[in-house]
């Protein structure tokens, strides 16, 4: 085991914690009798990392409560909620770099509770991106997100289907390099309600980062560089008009403003999608016999070109944190560390999310030589990495996508034109931020 504060000057080993010295022990070290109470985001996706909780339990002889498991939208009201009535009584929570800079309070440094060298195996942007006003507020898991094309392989390799497209739209049919070939080909695929050329997460946060980064990919800006809301541009309006079209053509599922993550996740497994914008993490689901109908006919590729030649790349990453009202921060910060350590990263990250230990990294890449789907699953993602950009810096960007994302649903079920919509979403988004002192 690696010494909690291996690699720690004895000087440092003196550090005050909690109130008291530290002491010199083991990772995951001895919690005898404490139990740690945790909030957790929810999905099938995790369940693997989840299962390892037992091993820490057993090592440690600590336990652990899960009050809730939930997607994150849903776990970030409950948060909200804990907040707003003083009862953060909890100690570990998952956490997220977009929804992290809401909570600049109630979360603890975990530079303070684990040892330098620990830290230091992240990729460094992610530890950087995990740091609010000096505290490293979270630990990154194996949940470096950014999305790429997921499509299944045998729309491409029919004669018939490719003559016919050539004489629709006057080029090759191929895996999609643009945004303009995505909308044409979804549209040429689809034949509902039976089968759909795409899809797309249409309600929360999720339908908003979409448009953000579909509006980065048109040449537009979020916000300006004073801080105001931006989205109301041409730009603005070309990108809310690729989800409108679709959806009046018919070529998204009809339900597909109430989706989230995990319906387009079990959407493209089902075989009934032809191209699916996602994360890393539905990798290893997509192309397993068990999970999925288009297991062995997934293709990926990096993530596709708006108008102004640039890619789409609305990322983040997962994590876990830990409370300040925790009443034992060195087990909560050491069931964090086991969570994201380099046992749990291979483990998740062998089903397709982007690890955050540098070392992983290299393993992966390595274990993954005579794997054709694994290959090019990480080849397309290390790309789409390297076109990934977070999201606006401002702790008010989930409430304005609260705010946001009816707007944008108005646009795309045919309420309100694009213009009026977005129009509407930038009067609201800039309350929010004037009510905030922002603006």
């Amino acid at each position: 085991m690696k010494k909690l504060l291996a690699g720690v000057s004895a000087g440092v080993m003196g550090l005050v914690m909690l109130g008291g010295l530290a002491a010199a022990q083991e990772l995951p070290g001895r919690f005898e009798g404490v139990t740690v109470d945790a909030k957790l985001i929810g999905g099938q996706q995790y369940e693997a990392l989840y299962a390892r909780i037992a091993e820490w339990e057993k090592a440690t002889g600590a336990k652990v409560n899960v009050l809730s498991k939930k997607n994150h939208f849903e776990l970030d009201k409950e948060i909200k909620s804990d907040i707003a009535s003083g009862s953060i009584g909890w100690c570990v929570a998952s956490n997220h770099s977009s929804f992290a800079p809401q909570y600049p309070d109630i979360y603890t440094d975990l530079a303070v509770l684990l040892p330098k060298a620990e830290i230091d195996a992240f990729v460094p942007s992610t530890i950087a991106a995990s740091t609010l006003d000096g505290k490293l507020v979270m630990l990154p898991r194996a949940q470096f997100d950014v999305s790429a094309l997921y499509y299944q392989k045998s729309l491409y390799e029919d004669d018939a289907r490719k003559a016919a497209f050539k004489e629709k739209y006057g080029y090759d049919l191929a895996p999609p390099d643009t945004w303009q070939q995505v909308s044409d080909q979804a549209q040429f695929f689809a034949s509902p309600p039976d089968f759909y050329g795409t899809q797309f997460a249409g309600k929360e946060e999720a339908i908003n980062g979409r448009f953000y980064e579909m509006l980065v990919a048109e040449g537009g800006e979020y916000l300006d560089a004073e801080g105001r809301p931006a989205f109301n541009s041409e730009a603005g309006v070309r990108a809310l008009d690729w989800f409108v079209n679709l959806y009046k053509a018919k070529a998204v599922p009809a339900g597909t403003t109430n989706y989230l993550w995990d319906d387009l996740g079990q959407g493209f497994a089902s075989g009934t999608v032809a191209l699916n914008l996602d994360w890393p993490g539905w990798a290893g689901f997509f192309n397993d016999p068990k999970s999925s109908k288009v297991a062995n006919n997934v293709g990926v590729k990096v993530q596709p070109l708006g108008s102004a030649n640039i890619r789409t790349g609305w990322s983040g990453h997962h994590g876990f944190s830990v409370t300040e009202s925790c009443a034992n921060k060195e087990a909560a910060a050491s069931l964090v560390w086991f969570l994201t350590n380099e046992d749990s990263q291979k483990l998740e990250s062998a089903a397709g999310p982007l690890p955050t230990r540098t070392a992983v990294w290299d393993f992966n890449i390595k274990a993954a030589e005579g794997d054709v789907y694994r290959t090019e699953v990480l080849k397309a993602f290390q790309e789409a990495a390297q076109h990934a950009f977070p999201v606006p810096q401002t702790p008010y960007w989930i409430e304005i996508s609260n705010a946001v994302y009816p707007e944008l649903q108005a646009a795309i079920l045919g309420d309100k034109t694009s213009k009026q919509a977005l129009d509407d979403a930038a009067a609201k988004a800039t309350q929010i931020l004037e009510d905030g002192g922002a603006l």
